[in-house]
């Protein structure tokens, strides 16, 4: 963490958000371990006394919180988090749930089925009521998918993606930009073009962006095409370099 912010402070950037992942994954990972959410907020001081020039906001990821209500809001009840996310990572399969990033998932066969899988899981994560602003990484699967031998056309999947944005929308949720370490466009930027505009035609009103970075080195990598493609929607800065973009 501490890397993380002298990197930001080299970028120039006035502010750092740490959203760590609470991740609920069930029985079907057997040596996950809880967020330790009161060593997380002490590191998050002491980065805060040794970087004072720099704002450093506290987060956390919620991951599959609508299939694990009880422990998302003992998280959430702990206080002391200024930005929290909702996502997906997992779907259900084989009798677990299982992330869709594990080596042999995400098969030419089954892609399309887990997509559908997946997005169904996220809309029954933005209709559950859990208290999160920002909806994280809504097509995930995509950086797994087997783009060589199957097409990722968003187009095919277009019903199921609306019927998430509609939700979203209706919730005033912040639909975030994931540039996913700055890995090429067309696999990393979660959700791309299309995507981004039908959150628009669906109501969506704000934007987050993340670059999802698990690495100082690669902290705001991507930030500048999803600056231009908010821009292009409609989407305008923030006064506050913290907040959200808004239409």
């Amino acid at each position: 963490m501490e890397a993380s912010c002298r990197r930001a402070l080299e970028l120039g950037l006035p502010a750092i958000a740490f959203t760590e992942h609470a991740d609920f994954v069930g029985g079907g990972y057997p040596d996950h371990r809880p967020l330790d959410l009161a060593g997380y907020l002490d590191a998050l001081d002491r980065c805060r006394a040794r970087f004072p020039s720099l704002r450093i906001l506290s987060g956390v990821e919620l991951g599959q919180p609508h299939r694990f209500p009880a422990e998302a809001a003992a998280v959430l009840a702990a206080g002391g988090l200024d930005r929290v996310l909702g996502s997906v990572h997992c779907v259900p399969w084989a009798e677990s749930l299982m992330d869709v990033s594990l080596e042999g998932l995400l098969t030419p066969e089954r892609a399309p089925d887990l997509l559908r899988s997946y997005l169904g899981e996220v809309l029954a994560l933005v209709e559950g009521g859990q208290g999160f602003e920002v909806l994280a990484h809504l097509d995930y699967p995509k950086r797994y998918w087997p783009h060589a031998e199957v097409p990722y056309r968003e187009q095919d999947y277009e019903e199921e993606f609306r019927a998430v944005l509609r939700a979203a929308a209706v919730r005033d949720l912040a639909l975030e930009i994931n540039t996913t370490r700055g890995v090429e466009p067309g696999r990393g930027l979660c959700p791309g073009p299309v995507v981004l505009r039908w959150w628009v035609e669906e109501g969506g009103r704000a934007l987050s962006f993340g670059s999802d970075a698990h690495d100082p080195e690669r902290i705001a990598l991507g930030f500048e095409l999803a600056a231009r493609l908010a821009e292009g929607l409609g989407f305008k800065p923030n006064h506050d370099p913290t907040g959200f973009w808004r239409r």
